[in-house]
C-alpha cells in the first residue's frame, strides 16, 4: 500500500508524531535548514535584485537524497516544519527540493505535538503561504548584508573572528550604554527615618517618615533628619487617621516565550539558552509511562498570550474539580494585542493537557524538564485562577506637623497562590487595631544614610525584557543572540551580570561611529515591523532590501577609507617561560591570554591570572586567583592548582577568624554582606556595613 510522507525538522519530533499517525504514514526529519546561503561567501547577488543563490547546506545531501527518495514513492507530501517563517521557508525549499507546484495544498502545522492536533492538521493540508516566506527571506538577505560586509571590515582593521550583526551588535550597545550609565552615575546622599512604637496596650510596631513640617517627603542630608529628630524626641505620635480597606493582586498571563526566559532565569537560574533546550524537549515530545512518546508544551517561540477555548475550559474545569468554584476566575486577564492588524497565529507556552500535573509525570521526566513544565504548567492554570486578595490596613501618626505611615497587611484569600508556588510574596505585616486620637509611645529613633545606587547591569532575563520592550528581534532571537555576544567575547558574565569586555566596547564604538543606523535600536525596532507588513503582503521584500543597501554601501566605503588598523596586541610585564622573551597581551574567543613575542619560532601561552593578594590557607605555597566556572560564575582557588585543591565561591580576605585563626571571606548577595570564616565548623560571621 502506497504511503503518505510527513516531512518535519528535528528525529525527536519525527518519532513523537509517526506514533500518531501509523504504518499508513512514513515520517521523516529534515534536521533543520536543508537548504541556505553559502557560509563561504555571501551568497546574494546584489546587482539582480539581490537575489539569494541557495545551494544544499554541506553534509545534507545524503538527508535530502533518501527524502527524494521517499517523496517518489509517496501517495502525497506533508511538510510539518515549524509554525512560524523560519518553518515556512524549511517548507518552501523542501518542496522546490521535491518539485511540489506552488497551488498544491502540503503545508499542515500544529500548535502542539498530540495525537489530536497532528490527525485535525493532516485533516487540513493548505498551500504554501509565500508571503511568509519572503518576510523571512527579508530578514536572511539584510542580516546576512549586514554580517558579511562588516565583519570582513573588522578583520582587516582589528583581528579575525570578530563579528556584527544587526541585531547581535544593538544588543552589544545595549550593554554598553548601561555601563556607560553607571560610570557616569553621581551617587546621591538620602536618609531614612523609622520609629520604633509602642501603645498603651504594649503592643510594638514601626513607622516610617512620610513628610516633615515643612511638607518635604525627603531627607537629604543629617543635618535633615537631626532637625526632624530634634522636633519629635521625648514626645508621643498621635493617630490622625486609619484607613482599612483591601487589595487584589492578578495572576500573570501564561508566558510568552520572552517571559518564560526571564521567569526560568530569575526563578529556576536558568540561562535562555538552557530554557530554550529544555522547552524543546518538552515541546517535541517525552515518553511518558503508561502514555508513550508525547509533547507536553505548545510551541515555544510565540510573543502571544493567547490561549484557545479547550485551553480555557480545560483549565477551568481542573480548578473546578481540584480546588473549587471560589478558585475560579470568569473573566481572566488578557493583553491587548501591540498591533490590531498582526494576526495572532500562536498560542501562549501552555501545557497540551492540564490533566498531567507535574508531579505525576516527574519519573519520566529530567530534573531540569520537571522544573521547566512545573514553572508552565502552574503558570498556565494560575492564570485561569482569581485573584489573590489582602486585607490592608494603614495608619497615619502626626508629631509636631512631622507625619510618619505604617501599612500591614494579611492574606485573605489566596487565589492563584494556592497553584503558582514560583511566586514571590511579601511578608505578611500585623498592626494593631488603633483609632483615631490613639497616643502611640516612641521607644526607639532609628536614622539610616543611604546612597542612590546606578542603574543595575543587565541579566540574560532583564537583558530579554529590554530587548522585547524596544522590538529588537522575536521570540526567536532572543537566546541565539545572548550567546553570540558571549561566545564573541563582546560581553562576559560575573555570575548572572552581563558584563562588557573591552573588546565588545572597541568594537561597538566604531559601529556606533560608522554604521550609525545599523545599530540604532529604532532601525532595528523598525525592520521588524516592515517585516510583519511583508508577511501581511503589503510591502515587497526586494524593494525594501534595495532602499536599506542604498545607505548601507555608502556607510560601507566611508568605513572602509576612514577606519585605521587597530593594534588588539599590547605587551605585558611578564617573560617566556620558554625562551625568556616578553609576553603579549592578546584576544581569543574566550577573552584576554598571554602569549610568547617570539611567535612562531616559540608557541608557549598562558591565561591571565587575576590574584587578588591573598595566600592560600592550604597550601601556604600558592595564592588565591580568580577563576571562572563553566557557566561564568567567578570563583576563587589556588595558584598550585591541582597540586592544590582550595575553592571558595566567597572572596578570600587577609583577615584570619577571632574565633579559630581561619582565614575569613566576604560573601555578598542581594539581602546582605558578610564576613564568615572558611572552617566549616566555625560559626564565626558579621555583617558588613554598607
Amino acid at each position: 500500500m502506497t504511503k503518505s510522507l510527513v516531512i518535519v525538522e528535528s528525529p525527536a519530533k519525527a518519532k513523537t508524531i509517526k506514533k500518531f499517525l501509523g504504518n499508513n504514514y512514513v515520517v521523516k526529519a529534515s534536521v533543520g535548514h536543508i537548504i541556505d546561503l553559502p557560509k563561504s561567501k555571501l551568497g546574494i547577488d546584489i546587482e539582480n535584485n539581490f537575489d539569494p543563490q541557495y545551494i544544499t547546506i554541506r553534509g545534507k545531501g545524503p538527508v535530502l537524497k533518501e527524502i527524494r527518495a521517499e517523496a517518489k514513492k509517496a501517495k502525497k507530501i506533508y511538510l510539518a516544519t515549524d509554525p512560524d517563517r523560519e518553518g515556512e521557508a524549511i517548507s518552501w525549499h523542501l518542496s522546490n527540493a521535491l518539485n511540489i507546484q506552488e497551488d498544491i495544498p502540503c503545508r499542515i502545522e500544529f500548535n502542539e505535538i498530540t495525537k489530536n492536533a497532528v490527525k485535525n492538521a493532516i485533516k487540513k493540508p493548505r498551500i504554501i503561504d509565500k508571503s511568509l516566506v519572503d518576510a523571512q527571506q527579508a530578514r536572511r538577505v539584510l542580516d546576512r548584508l549586514v554580517g558579511y560586509k562588516i565583519s570582513p571590515l573588522l578583520w582587516r582593521k582589528m583581528r579575525k573572528g570578530l563579528s556584527a550583526g544587526r541585531v547581535q551588535s544593538v544588543a552589544t550597545k545595549i550593554i554598553k550604554d548601561r555601563e556607560e550609565e553607571i560610570k557616569s552615575f553621581i551617587p546621591e546622599e538620602y536618609w531614612s527615618l523609622v520609629l520604633k512604637v509602642q501603645t498603651n496596650q504594649k503592643e510594638k510596631f514601626e513607622v516610617k517618615f512620610a513628610s516633615d513640617d515643612l511638607g518635604n517627603k525627603d531627607i537629604k542630608s543629617q543635618e535633615e533628619v537631626n532637625r526632624i529628630i530634634q522636633l519629635i524626641e521625648k514626645k508621643d505620635l498621635i493617630v490622625t487617621a486609619v484607613k482599612e480597606s483591601s487589595k487584589r493582586r492578578n495572576p500573570n498571563l501564561p508566558f510568552t516565550t520572552s517571559t518564560l526566559q526571564q521567569e526560568a532565569s530569575n526563578k529556576l537560574g536558568f540561562s535562555t539558552k538552557k530554557t530554550m533546550s529544555v522547552a524543546q524537549q518538552l515541546y517535541e515530545g517525552i515518553d511518558l509511562e503508561k502514555e508513550g512518546t508525547v509533547g507536553l508544551i505548545t510551541y515555544i517561540r510565540t510573543d502571544s498570550t493567547r490561549l484557545s477555548e479547550e485551553a480555557k475550559k480545560s483549565a477551568q474545569q481542573y480548578i473546578l474539580d481540584h480546588l473549587g468554584e471560589k478558585y475560579l476566575n470568569e473573566k481572566p486577564k488578557t493583553a491587548a494585542k501591540k498591533n490590531q492588524e498582526i494576526q495572532d497565529a500562536h498560542e501562549a507556552i501552555r501545557p497540551t493537557d492540564v490533566i498531567r500535573q507535574p508531579d505525576h509525570i516527574k519519573p519520566s521526566l529530567s530534573k531540569d524538564q520537571y522544573k521547566l513544565y512545573k514553572l508552565i504548567w502552574e503558570r498556565f492554570l494560575a492564570s485561569q485562577m482569581a485573584a489573590a486578595i489582602y486585607d490592608t490596613l494603614s495608619i497615619e501618626l502626626k508629631v509636631e506637623n512631622v507625619i510618619f505611615k505604617a501599612t500591614g497587611s494579611r492574606l485573605n484569600f489566596d487565589g492563584f497562590l494556592k497553584i503558582y508556588s514560583f511566586a514571590t510574596t511579601s511578608e505578611e505585616l500585623n498592626l494593631p487595631l488603633l483609632k483615631v486620637g490613639d497616643l502611640v509611645n516612641v521607644l526607639d529613633i532609628l536614622p539610616n544614610q543611604h546612597f542612590t545606587q546606578p542603574p543595575a547591569r543587565y541579566t540574560e532575563a532583564s537583558l530579554v525584557k529590554t530587548m522585547e520592550e524596544l522590538g529588537i528581534g522575536r521570540p526567536s532571537t532572543y537566546s541565539p543572540t545572548i550567546s553570540t555576544i558571549l561566545s564573541r567575547g563582546y560581553v562576559e558574565k560575573d555570575g548572572k551580570h552581563l558584563i562588557l569586555t573591552e573588546l565588545g566596547a572597541l568594537v561597538t564604538e566604531i559601529l556606533e561611529e560608522y554604521f550609525t543606523d545599523i545599530i540604532d535600536i529604532n532601525f532595528t525596532a523598525d525592520f521588524e515591523k516592515r517585516l510583519d507588513y511583508i508577511e501581511e503582503g503589503k510591502e515587497d521584500w526586494r524593494q525594501l532590501i534595495k532602499n536599506f543597501y542604498v545607505f548601507f554601501e555608502k556607510m560601507l566605503m566611508k568605513a572602509e577609507e576612514d577606519i585605521e588598523e587597530i593594534d588588539l596586541v599590547e605587551e605585558s610585564d611578564e617573560d617566556c617561560e620558554v625562551c625568556n622573551a616578553k609576553m603579549l597581551i592578546k584576544y581569543g574567543r574566550y577573552g584576554k591570554f598571554l602569549a610568547c613575542s617570539n611567535y612562531p619560532d616559540c608557541t608557549f601561552t598562558k591565561p591571565i591570572v587575576h590574584k587578588i593578594g591573598v595566600k592560600c590557607p592550604k597550601c601556604e605555597d600558592g595564592e588565591i586567583i580568580e577563576r571562572k566556572s563553566k557557566k561564568g560564575r567567578i570563583f576563587y582557588g589556588c595558584s598550585e592548582f591541582p597540586k592544590c585543591r582550595f575553592v571558595s565561591w566567597s572572596r578570600p580576605i587577609n583577615e584570619k577568624c577571632p574565633d579559630c585563626n581561619s582565614l575569613l571571606t566576604h560573601k555578598v548577595n542581594k539581602k546582605s554582606e558578610k564576613i564568615m570564616c572558611t572552617n566549616k565548623e566555625c560559626k564565626y560571621t558579621r555583617e558588613v556595613k554598607s
